[in-house]
């Protein structure tokens, strides 16, 4: 993914001032489409001077970012999944001192995907249409259900004006019994190389409408999160998502 944020930075004619990486790997030139960069250990040794830091990482690693980016004022597009309460708090801790883009999910593509979701779902409600989520990607993801999967079921939720936490269901086994009325399922696969793909699907009696997204190269992440990057510099301090991006809010 740090290869890919490097190249897609480099074609929208940004230019990659400093790249972080594991402590031993400091030191470690790398170089994409011939221009060279040193690898530093801690975002704390190239912060100085720079407007914006592009974050896919640990979720540990990305708190420190959060908070040293913060101390610098250095904007952030955030991509980090599975971050918990915990980073859910430093999010809006870094977002009162500068701009702060969190996504997901960062594919144009997606993001599209979750539009027209809530709208499926405002237009459908639970008028005898069941929604399911399936996700799935390359089996050494760690974090399940996938933040996009989640996003996903949080639009199916505001659709239809209810919040999550009260219809979602992960997985089923053994004897659930008769599906419940608006009940959201939220589904997770894990296998091979798989980049991602994200299945909705609305099952009606006689029909149904699927909604599918298919991420065939990581390349896509990498663009939408350098086109939030160009988004968010200069941005006033607050936590924006890739809604706001791309003009939807």
């Amino acid at each position: 993914m740090g290869r890919a944020l490097q190249e897609a930075a480099l074609s929208a004619g940004l230019p990659v001032e400093g790249l972080v990486d594991r402590p031993e790997m400091s030191g470690t030139p790398s170089t994409v489409e011939g221009v060279p960069v040193s690898i530093s250990g801690s975002l704390r040794e190239v912060v100085d001077g720079h407007r914006v830091a592009i974050v896919f990482s640990s979720p540990e690693n990305t708190l420190e970012v959060l908070r040293t980016a913060a101390s610098h004022g250095m904007a952030l597009v955030v991509g980090t999944t599975g971050m918990g309460a915990a980073g859910e708090t430093a999010l809006r801790e870094a977002a009162r001192h500068v701009p702060v883009v969190a996504a997901a999910n960062y594919s144009v593509g997606v993001n599209l995907l979750q539009e027209l979701v809530e709208t499926a779902s405002r237009v459908l409600g639970d008028r005898g249409y069941d929604a399911e989520i399936v996700e799935a990607h390359h089996k050494h993801k760690k974090d399940a259900p996938s933040g996009t999967a989640l996003m996903l079921a949080q639009a199916v939720a505001k659709g239809r004006g209810v919040e999550l936490a009260d219809v979602a269901v992960y997985g089923r086994e053994g004897l659930p019994g008769e599906r419940p009325k608006g009940e959201i399922g939220i589904h997770a696969v894990r296998g091979g190389s798989v980049v991602g793909d994200h299945w909705v699907t609305f099952f009606g009696e006689g029909e149904r409408i699927e909604i599918h997204h298919h991420a065939e190269s990581r390349r896509t992440f990498a663009e939408g999160a350098v086109r939030a990057a160009q988004w968010v510099a200069g941005r006033k301090p607050g936590l924006y998502t890739m809604r706001h991006v791309l003009g939807f809010d």
